[in-house]
């Protein structure tokens, strides 16, 4: 009986070390690409640079926001939803701003838009966030809306979250599978870019989960 306790204590530090290395990641990735970027040498540097900050780190601390042992504010939950929308509208602001750049480098050199499956993933992760946005918009406001079912529609943003989440993760992958990407990095870095990117959706796919199946053993 008394290992029980010590191994849950166990288990707790581990999310908390998983966590903060999440955190970690996001941020490291970050930096990373806005440095490669080089932002202002040409249009299509700000394209990195902006669609780096949303997916890599506004939408990853959007949704860490609310790890049990993972959050980087001790507040209360009102708090955190007003900080996860605050979070997921820079997100959205700046993956608007890098479609916009990219979009006007393409037409600059007279390129052909939504031709790889990068472009085509991201347009999609774009689009889903909006999405989510709007959704998370009802949650904020049931009352104006006249929503009901707010615990199903809850459940629905999470998963729904999770699934931009990972498209989000797959788009940057796709990223740094580019020409312009690997002409630039190759070999070991490559992969600690990979570790970067992963280890943070890891992390969100466990916490999520986590988070619905406690939900669910409430309903049981």
């Amino acid at each position: 009986m008394s290992g029980a306790p010590a191994r849950c204590r166990v288990f707790v530090w581990l999310r908390r070390g998983c966590g903060a290395l999440a955190h970690l990641a996001a941020l490291g990735m970050t930096v990373f690409l806005l440095l490669l970027s080089r932002p202002g040498t040409s249009l299509f540097s700000w394209h990195p640079v902006f669609m780096s900050i949303a997916f890599c780190l506004c939408l990853t601390e959007a949704i860490l926001i609310f790890a049990p042992e993972g959050s980087l504010f001790f507040c209360s939950h009102k708090v955190k939803v007003q900080l996860h929308w605050t979070a997921q509208m820079l997100s959205l602001v700046a993956a608007t701003l890098g479609l916009g750049f990219i979009i006007s480098s393409k037409n600059r050199s007279e390129l052909p838009h939504f031709i790889s499956w990068h472009s085509i993933l991201g347009l999609l992760t774009f689009l889903a966030t909006c999405g989510q946005v709007l959704c998370g918009l009802c949650l904020l406001f049931p009352q104006l809306l006249r929503i009901s079912l707010m615990a199903q529609l809850q459940r629905c943003h999470t998963m729904c979250g999770l699934m931009v989440y990972l498209l989000a993760t797959f788009t940057v992958v796709l990223g740094i599978c580019s020409d312009w990407f690997q002409a630039q990095i190759k070999g070991v870095v490559w992969y600690l870019c990979l570790g970067l990117i992963f280890f943070p959706a890891l992390v969100i796919v466990n916490q999520i989960s986590r988070t619905c199946l406690s939900k669910k053993r409430q309903y049981v």
